[in-house]
C-alpha cells in the first residue's frame, strides 16, 4: 500500500506541487522517506469486493485503518508520511490535506493512523548522532532534512512526544536535543514541559527561537536559503534551565524578569557561500549548532 501510493506521488503533479510550494521539492527525500499521495485510486487496484480476496484484503486495510469502514480511503486528498520501525515495517501513517481551500469547514488537514502513535520517524538519524534536532511535525523536519540537517526527528504534533521517542532517545543515549517546536502558545508551552523532562533524562537541551508565530517550514521558506538561517538560528538556540515549564505562557523568569528575546525578528544575512556557520563564541546559552551534511558527513544518513 506504501509503495502504491509512493509510486502514485511520482505521478501526481498536484502533490508533488504541493510539496514544492512547501520547500520539500528533493527527489531524495521523496525516496528516502518514501513520500507518497492518496487520491481514492487505492481501491480500484484491489480484487472487487464480491470476491473472497477482496473481501478479506479490504478487511485487512479496514483493521489497518486504511480504509474507513464504509470504504474510503482515510487518507484521501493527503501527502502521506510513512514511518518504519527498526525492521523496516510501517508502523504510523501521517497525512497532510493539500487543497485546504476546496475543503469543508472542519475537515481536519492533519490525519493518523487510528489508534496510539508508534514509532519514532527518521530514527536512523539517532543511530548516526548524539545531537537531535526535534521538530514538531514531519514536514518542519523535513525542512530541515532538505536544508543539510540529517540529524532530525519529529514529534506527533504539539502533544505528540510518546513513549517511543522517549524509548529511543535513551537507547540511542542522545546528548543533546535541539527543540525546534512551533513559536506560538502552544508551542512554547510544550517545549518548556518537554524540555523540563528531557533534562530529567541528563539530555542537554537548547529552545530554537523563530519569529514569533512562525514554524521550522515557514521560516526556511521566508528566509532564504534555508541552510544558513536554520543554522544561525541553531547557533543562537536558548538553553533550557530547569523550572522552564513553570513559566512558559507568562515571559518571565523566576526572578520576575521578562525572558530573554531575539534582538531582531530576523537574524542577520547569513555567511558568504562556502563560509562555515560557527557558533556565538561569548554566548553562553548556545551550543554548537549540528551543521548541514554538505558541510561534514558526521550527519549524513
Amino acid at each position: 500500500m506504501v509503495n502504491y501510493y509512493h509510486e502514485t506521488l511520482k505521478r501526481s503533479p498536484e502533490a508533488l506541487t504541493y510539496l514544492q510550494k512547501r520547500g520539500l521539492h528533493s527527489p531524495e527525500m521523496i525516496g528516502q522517506f518514501q513520500l507518497g499521495y492518496a487520491n481514492r485510486t487505492l481501491g480500484l487496484r484491489l480484487p472487487p469486493n464480491n470476491r473472497k480476496a477482496g473481501a478479506e484484503l479490504r478487511g485487512r486495510l479496514q483493521k489497518l485503518g486504511i480504509l474507513r469502514e464504509s470504504g474510503h480511503e482515510h487518507f484521501n486528498g493527503c501527502v502521506v508520511f510513512p514511518v518504519f520501525d527498526g525492521a523496516g515495517q510501517v508502523v504510523e501513517i501521517y497525512g497532510r490535506k493539500i487543497a485546504d481551500h476546496h475543503l469543508t469547514a472542519g475537515t481536519p488537514l492533519h490525519l493518523y493512523l487510528p489508534g496510539p502513535h508508534r514509532g519514532v520517524w527518521n530514527e536512523p538519524a539517532l543511530e548516526a548522532s548524539k545531537e537531535i534536532i526535534l521538530c514538531e511535525s514531519i514536514v518542519d523536519a523535513l525542512t530541515f532534512w532538505c536544508a543539510g540537517y540529517r540529524n532530525v526527528t519529529a514529534s506527533y504534533g504539539v502533544n505528540g512526544f510518546t513513549d517511543d521517542h522517549r524509548a529511543a532517545l535513551k537507547k540511542h543515549e542522545i546528548k543533546r536535543v535541539w527543540i525546534a517546536y512551533d513559536r506560538d502558545e502552544a508551542g512554547e508551552k510544550a517545549a518548556a514541559a518537554l524540555a523540563d523532562e528531557l533534562m530529567g533524562m541528563g539530555i542537554e537541551c537548547f529552545r530554537v527561537l523563530f519569529p514569533h508565530g512562525m514554524d521550522a517550514n515557514e521560516y526556511g521558506l521566508k528566509v532564504q536559503p534555508a541552510a544558513k538561517s536554520l543554522g544561525l538560528l541553531l547557533n543562537k538556540s536558548q538553553m533550557a534551565r530547569e523550572g522552564q515549564a513553570s513559566r512558559a505562557g507568562n515571559g518571565r523568569d523566576r526572578s520576575g524578569a521578562a525572558a530573554s528575546e531575539p534582538a531582531a525578528q530576523y537574524p542577520e544575512a547569513p555567511p558568504e557561500d562556502g563560509e562555515p556557520i560557527e557558533p556565538a563564541a561569548k554566548e553562553k546559552t548556545a551550543a554548537p549548532a549540528p551543521e548541514p551534511c554538505n558541510r561534514t558527513s558526521r550527519f549524513f544518513l
